[in-house]
C-alpha cells in the first residue's frame, strides 16, 4: 500500500533522499501554481476534468465517479508507464489530498510502484508556504546591492549565485525585472508561485552567515515581497554600485534584447510616455522605431529612470554600507566578490 504523509514528514524525509514530487491535478491547475520542481502527470485533462465536475453538478457523485474510472481505465496503461519511469521514491499530491490523488496512489501501489501521497495536498503546502513567511525567523545578514539601472545587478547576482554564493535572485523567482519593460520576454509568476520558490531558496542559504539580493521595490511584476524581506532589505547593508552610463547602455541592450521585441517594448513605453517631457519622449519613440535602440536607453536613463532612482536611494536609510565605482559589469562583480569573500571564511 501506499503511505500518507504530513508535509513536516515529507520535508524530512527529503533531507536524506531524492524525492520526486508529481503533480496530478489538470495541467492549468499545474500550470497556475504548484510545489516547485515538481513533475505534472494528470489524472484527467482540463477537459475530463470540467465533464466530470458538470456530471458531479448536474447529475449525481455516483454518476461521476463512474464517468472518472471509464477515464481512466481507457489511460491506465500509458499512465502507470509514465509514473515507472521516474526514478526517485515519488510523492504524488492533487489539491486537497482527495480523490485524484488517492486514487493514483492506488492504482502505482497495485503495480508495485512505491509511492507516498501529500496529506492535505497542495493546499496544505501553500498553507505552510504562507505561514512559514510571516512567521519564521531569517538570520543571515543582508548584503543589498543598489545602483542605478543597467549596473548588471541581476548579471553579478547570476555569476555568484553559478558560483554558488548565498544568493536570491528575486526577478528570476517573479519571472519579472521589476520595471515597465520588465516582463518583455519573459513569462511572470504570480503570488503563489514567487511565494513558494522565495522560501524555498531562503531556506536553502538560511544556515549561511549572510545573503546577497537586489534592492527591489515591494512589487516584481504580479509578486508582492513578504513583510520579512522588506525588513531585511532595510536593516542590510548596502553595497552601491556607479557605472559610466555607455557601460549602463551596453548591459540594459544585452540583458532586455531590444530588436527581438521592438514591438512590445514600444508598447510598453507609451505607458511612461507622458512621464517624461513631451519633446525627449517623442525622440525615445522615434530612436526606438528605427531600431536605435541604444540612444533610445540613454535618453531613457538620462530623463526618466535615474532622476527616480535618485529620488528612490534617498528612503533607503542611513546605513553608508559600501561604494564601488566601477568601469563594467566584470569589475563590479569582482568588487563585490572580493567585499564578500572574508564573510566566507
Amino acid at each position: 500500500m501506499f503511505q500518507d504523509m504530513t508535509l513536516e514528514e515529507i520535508r524530512a524525509m527529503q533531507q536524506k533522499q531524492q524525492l520526486a514530487f508529481i503533480d496530478v491535478r489538470s495541467p492549468s491547475e499545474y500550470e497556475l501554481s504548484t510545489i516547485p520542481g515538481s513533475l505534472n502527470i494528470p489524472l484527467f485533462s482540463d477537459a475530463e476534468r470540467a465533464e466530470i465536475g458538470t456530471i458531479y453538478k448536474q447529475t449525481s457523485v455516483q454518476a461521476a465517479k463512474e464517468r472518472g474510472l471509464e477515464i481512466v481505465s481507457a489511460k491506465l496503461p500509458a499512465f502507470i508507464k509514465e509514473f515507472a519511469g521516474i526514478g526517485p521514491r515519488k510523492v504524488v499530491f492533487c489539491w486537497r489530498g482527495g480523490m485524484r490523488s488517492r486514487t493514483t496512489a492506488t492504482l502505482l501501489s497495485l503495480m508495485g510502484i512505491s509511492t507516498v501521497r501529500l496529506i492535505g495536498g497542495y493546499r496544505e503546502y501553500r498553507s505552510w508556504v504562507v505561514d512559514t513567511l510571516n512567521t519564521m525567523d531569517y538570520a543571515p545578514q543582508a548584503y543589498v546591492i543598489h545602483g542605478n539601472t543597467g549596473i548588471g545587478k541581476t548579471a553579478i547576482l547570476n555569476r555568484l549565485q553559478e558560483e554558488g554564493w548565498p544568493v536570491l535572485d528575486l526577478e528570476a523567482m517573479a519571472g519579472h525585472r521589476g520595471s515597465i519593460f520588465g516582463h518583455i520576454g519573459l513569462r511572470s509568476h504570480n503570488q503563489k508561485t514567487f511565494d513558494a520558490l522565495l522560501l524555498e531558496e531562503m531556506l536553502r542559504v538560511r544556515e549561511s552567515p549572510f545573503v546577497l539580493f537586489e534592492a527591489e521595490s515591494k512589487r516584481i511584476g504580479k509578486a508582492v515581497l513578504p513583510d520579512l524581506l522588506i525588513r531585511k532589505k532595510e536593516t542590510g547593508i548596502p553595497i552601491r554600485i556607479e557605472m559610466p552610463v555607455a557601460a549602463r547602455v551596453e548591459q540594459i541592450i544585452r540583458d532586455y534584447r531590444p530588436e527581438e521585441y521592438k514591438d512590445q517594448y514600444i508598447q510598453a513605453f507609451r505607458q511612461i510616455k507622458s512621464r517624461i517631457h513631451t519633446p525627449v519622449a517623442a525622440e525615445i519613440e522615434k530612436l526606438l522605431q528605427a531600431d536605435r535602440f541604444a540612444e533610445a536607453v540613454e535618453l531613457l536613463l538620462e530623463h526618466y529612470y535615474d532622476p527616480r532612482y535618485a529620488y528612490t536611494a534617498d528612503q533607503y536609510g542611513e546605513n553608508p554600507g559600501v561604494q564601488f565605482n566601477v568601469q563594467n559589469v566584470e569589475e563590479a562583480l569582482a568588487a563585490v566578490r572580493d567585499y564578500l569573500s572574508p564573510l566566507r571564511q
